[in-house]
């Protein structure tokens, strides 16, 4: 036999001896995540029961506010870009001056504070800290109608304000040129130590006491059953309420997925030869490949993910000082997440999906509560230690939206090794990362049709 069918079938019994291991691996077991309780407020958890009102609340800001911020953009210290460096050294600070210089003098966080309060906020105090929430109700609901509750959850660098676009398409369809077949009601929460939501006091807050203390506010709203939709940290933690309360989950929609015990990577490397063979769609394979390309992208954008889930205090400590800092940290997230083409571009390309008042909204919203710390915590405590759920599969009904800018691309058979019920499966025509932001409309229609696939089983 010669050296190349020596080498074929070295790689064939390779691939057999994986399968048989995985097989035997990952055997479908329908567990679930215990559901436990816990206190994450300061000090000890009193004797006396928790208070489980549900407060108005509503954005306020004021001129001491507004005046500390021209302060520090004032006193801003710029570094020079090297030449033709665009954005491939992080945020291109020739850029930065016109941003800094339409923060400075036109933008007018008033405004967004009253366009901030739009919708109905609310606060009530679940396992010690205080849950903020938007909750939208239809407007104008048909007659004999009820509407679907929706969970919707940011990640990070985002927050609810991500979601402003796309609840009118969920809650008022029909005044949107959408059918009225599926009116939503959407609850928007913040996630605890990201903007008005209070932060853990303790160490260990992750994802799964994040989805439980969003299960508890579902029941505290009255919803026993209701639909659930997330990207980035959303992904995850909407995936954990799967996990813990499966019964209560009617569908789980999902534009971003934490999948890492799967058969499917170790196909990688014959992928592009046989991905045929793997399932591999024609469309799979153009986002997917030249894999050295995907790997050497994912490189340059996971660096902020080292530092935050290893020191995050350390940065939070500048970022939390300097709001210029802070704008350049999170904007060039929008930008390369976006598009990682962006990085060629003198502008890092911000300004061709979203608008400068909507960037600078969010940013607001991590400056005015001082919690980007907090916010970056979150990477320490799920990614400083094994958890269970990475192991488990998802039993309820599932949507996946695949934009094609995502930072890695998820083909349908990876998503189904995790989520075996998966009903809807789309590649969507553009969009990157902050896929509500970007493209609401798209992202509604996905929904729409995943929950019209789910209610007709």
């Amino acid at each position: 036999m010669n050296i190349l069918g020596v080498m074929w079938l070295e790689i064939l019994l390779a691939s057999v001896l994986g399968f048989v291991i995985y097989w035997f691996v990952s055997k479908d077991k329908e567990e679930t995540l215990p559901l436990e309780d816990g206190w994450w407020g300061p000090g000890v958890r009193p004797t006396a029961g928790e208070d489980k009102s549900i407060r108005p609340f509503k954005v306020e800001t004021s001129d001491e506010e507004i005046n500390d911020l021209h302060q520090r953009i004032d006193r801003v210290r710029l570094t020079p870009p090297l030449e033709d460096s665009r954005f491939h050294y992080g945020f291109n600070s020739n850029y930065l001056k016109k941003i800094i210089s339409y923060w400075r003098n036109e933008f007018d966080w008033r405004k967004q504070v009253e366009i901030l309060n739009k919708y109905p906020h609310f606060k009530t105090k679940i396992e010690g800290l205080d849950i903020h929430f938007i909750h939208v109700k239809p407007p104008n609901l048909p007659s004999g109608q009820t509407p679907k509750p929706l969970l919707m959850v940011h990640g990070w660098p985002g927050s609810f304000y991500e979601f402003y676009k796309i609840i009118p398409l969920l809650t008022d369809p029909k005044n949107h040129g959408l059918s009225d077949e599926h009116v939503f009601e959407v609850i928007c929460p913040s996630i605890p130590g990201y903007g008005f939501s209070e932060a853990s006091s303790k160490k260990g807050f992750n994802t799964v006491a994040t989805a439980r203390i969003f299960y508890k506010l579902m029941l505290r709203l009255g919803f026993q059953k209701f639909y659930i939709q997330g990207g980035d940290w959303g992904a995850l933690i909407c995936t954990n309420m799967a996990q813990l309360v499966p019964s209560h989950i009617k569908g789980l929609h999902l534009n971003m997925a934490l999948i890492l015990r799967n058969f499917y990577t170790l196909t990688l490397p014959l992928g592009r030869c046989f991905g045929g063979l793997f399932g591999y769609t024609e469309r799979d394979m153009e986002l997917i490949y030249p894999f050295k390309k995907i790997f050497f992208s994912l490189l340059r954008e996971s660096g902020y993910m080292h530092i935050q889930s290893t020191k995050p205090d350390t940065v939070g400590c500048a970022l939390n000082d300097s709001p210029v800092g802070l704008a350049a940290y999170i904007l060039e997230k929008f930008s390369t997440w976006t598009n990682s083409e962006f990085r060629d571009l003198e502008d890092g390309g911000l300004e061709r999906k979203f608008s400068l008042d909507d960037l600078l909204t969010g940013i607001m919203l991590y400056w005015t509560t001082g919690t980007i710390t907090s916010s970056q915590r979150f990477y320490k405590e799920n990614l400083a230690q094994v958890n269970k759920h990475e192991t488990l599969k998802v039993y309820v009904p599932t949507g996946f939206a695949a934009f094609p800018c995502e930072l890695i691309h998820l083909p349908e058979k990876w998503v189904k090794t995790k989520y075996p019920k998966l009903i809807s499966y789309s590649y969507m025509p553009r969009g990157g990362h902050f896929a509500a932001f970007e493209e609401p409309e798209l992202l509604a229609q996905d929904i729409r049709k995943f929950v019209g696939l789910q209610e007709r089983q």
